[in-house]
C-alpha cells in the first residue's frame, strides 16, 4: 500500500478540500486493510475481494473510498445510515471483518499530539495525524452475514413489483401479504410524486 501521506494527497484531490475527516478516513481505511489481510485493495488480485461498509455520508467514507477503491456500483462499498463515524472492513476470501469507529474523546486528545497549534481545526488535523490508532480507533472484530444478492457481480435475484411493475434487483422487494412490491409502493419512498404524468417537457 502507497504511503499515508500519499494517500491523504489523492483523497484530498478526490473529495475537493483537506479536512480531519480525509485524516480519519485515510487512516482508517489503512487500518482496515491491514486488519483483513489486504496489504493495496487497488491491485487486481484484491479487485471484488474487499466489501466495506460506511456508516456516515461524511468527509471520512470519500477517504475511505479513495484508498479501497471499493464502489457503490461494484457492490463492493455498502452505505448503512447509521450517523456513525465508523466502517466495516470485509475480505471476502478469509472472511475476516472488522468494525473501525471512530473514537469521540480523539477530538480532544489531538492537541496533545499537535504542539503548538492553537487552532481546533489545525489541532484535529495535525493531531489525527500523528495519533496512536489505539486512541483514534475503536476496534472490534466482528463477523458479517452477508447474503448472495448482495455480493459483487451480476444480479442473482429480479423481481417485478405487481403494483407499478417496476424492476427490482438483488433480492431489494418487499412482500406485503401476497404482493411482491418495490420499496416506494411498499411505502419506503424518500420522495412524493406532485403529479401523475411521468412526462418530461
Amino acid at each position: 500500500m502507497k504511503s499515508f501521506d500519499s494517500l491523504l494527497e489523492e483523497s484530498v484531490l478526490r473529495h475537493g478540500h483537506l479536512c480531519a475527516g480525509q485524516v480519519i478516513g485515510v487512516r482508517m481505511a489503512m487500518l482496515g486493510c491491514r486488519l483483513v489481510g489486504i496489504d493495496d485493495p487497488k491491485l487486481t488480485e484484491f479487485r471484488k475481494k474487499l466489501i466495506v461498509y460506511i456508516e456516515i455520508d461524511r468527509c471520512a467514507s470519500d477517504a475511505i473510498e479513495s484508498v479501497t477503491g471499493c464502489r457503490l456500483g461494484k457492490r463492493t462499498l455498502k452505505f448503512k445510515d447509521f450517523g456513525i463515524n465508523a466502517a466495516t472492513f470485509l475480505n471476502l476470501d478469509t472472511r475476516s471483518a472488522f468494525r473501525i469507529v471512530s473514537t469521540e474523546t480523539s477530538r480532544d486528545l489531538a492537541k496533545n499530539y499537535a504542539p503548538g497549534e492553537a487552532v481546533p481545526q489545525q489541532q484535529q488535523l495535525k493531531g489525527y495525524k500523528n495519533m496512536p490508532d489505539e486512541l483514534l480507533f475503536d476496534v472490534q472484530e466482528v463477523m458479517i452475514d452477508l447474503p448472495e444478492w448482495d455480493m459483487p457481480g451480476p444480479p442473482r435475484r429480479h423481481a417485478v413489483c405487481s403494483r407499478c411493475g417496476q424492476m427490482v434487483r438483488d433480492g431489494k422487494e418487499a412482500q406485503l401479504d401476497e404482493e411482491t412490491l418495490c420499496r416506494p409502493c411498499a411505502g419506503e419512498a424518500y420522495f412524493f410524486p406532485i403529479c401523475t404524468d411521468a412526462s418530461v417537457e
